[in-house]
C-alpha cells in the first residue's frame, strides 16, 4: 500500500485514544446510575474489577468483547456505551478533503477510508474505486478476521489461499482475511465496491 505502516499505526492509536477517553466516563456514569460498586459490576459482567477501574480512569483500551460484557451488565446497547455524549443527539460529517485515501501498489485501486476512526481497531470500511486490471494485495490480518466486499459497479475477483471467487454489481463476497489475500478488478471498465473488515477484536468470546 502507498500509505506507510507508521501512518496506519498512528491512526489506530489516535482512534483508540479517542475511544478510551469517552468510554471511561460513560462506563462510570452508567455504573453510578445503577448504584453499582466496581466489585458488583465486575461480578455481573465477568470483567475483572481492576480492568473496569483502568477503563474508568482511561488507562487501557478495552476489546469489543469487554465492552459487550459491560454493556450487558449495564443493560444498555454497545452503541450507548460508545456514545459521545450523555443523551445528546450525535451527528458527524466528514468532507471529501478530510477522507484519507489509500492507493494500491499499482496505483490503479483507491480506497477511501469512510469508517469511523473510533472503531478502526475492530471495524474498518472503505469505498473502493478501481480501474480495469487493478490489483490490491494484502498481508494477513489478525487471526479470525473477516472481510466483506460488496460490489456496486463492475466486477471484482478475490483470491484467498489459492481459492478464487468473483462478484458482480449487487453481489457480495465474504472471506477470511487472516491469510494473504488479493482483490482484483476483473471488469472491462471502472469498478466500485464497499469493503468492510471485521478484525479479531470484534469477535466476542
Amino acid at each position: 500500500m502507498a500509505v506507510e505502516g507508521k501512518d496506519r499505526t498512528r491512526e489506530m492509536e489516535a482512534g483508540a485514544q479517542l475511544l478510551s477517553g469517552q468510554l471511561g466516563k460513560t462506563v462510570q456514569r452508567l455504573r453510578k446510575a445503577y448504584n453499582l460498586s466496581l466489585s458488583e459490576l465486575a461480578e455481573q459482567s465477568g470483567v475483572a474489577k481492576s480492568i473496569i477501574s483502568q477503563i474508568e480512569r482511561n488507562e487501557t483500551n478495552p476489546t469489543l468483547a469487554t465492552i459487550w460484557r459491560l454493556s450487558q451488565a449495564l443493560d444498555v446497547s454497545i452503541e450507548r456505551v460508545l456514545a459521545s455524549g450523555d443523551d445528546e443527539p450525535f451527528i458527524e460529517k466528514s468532507s471529501r478533503a478530510d477522507t484519507p485515501i489509500l492507493v494500491s501498489d499499482d496505483g490503479r485501486m483507491r480506497l477511501a477510508i469512510i469508517g469511523w476512526i473510533k472503531t478502526v481497531e475492530w471495524l474498518q470500511w472503505y469505498d473502493i474505486q478501481a480501474d480495469p486490471g487493478a490489483v490490491l494485495e494484502s498481508e494477513a490480518h489478525q487471526r479470525g478476521s473477516i472481510e466483506c466486499l460488496s460490489v456496486i459497479e463492475g466486477e471484482f475477483t478475490v483470491e484467498v489461499a489459492g481459492v478464487l471467487q468473483f462478484a458482480r454489481a449487487g453481489e457480495s463476497l465474504r472471506y477470511r482475511c487472516d491469510r494473504p489475500h488479493t482483490v482484483r478488478c476483473t471488469s472491462d471498465g471502472p469498478a466500485r465496491a464497499v469493503m468492510v473488515c471485521i478484525l479479531k477484536a470484534a469477535v466476542m468470546d
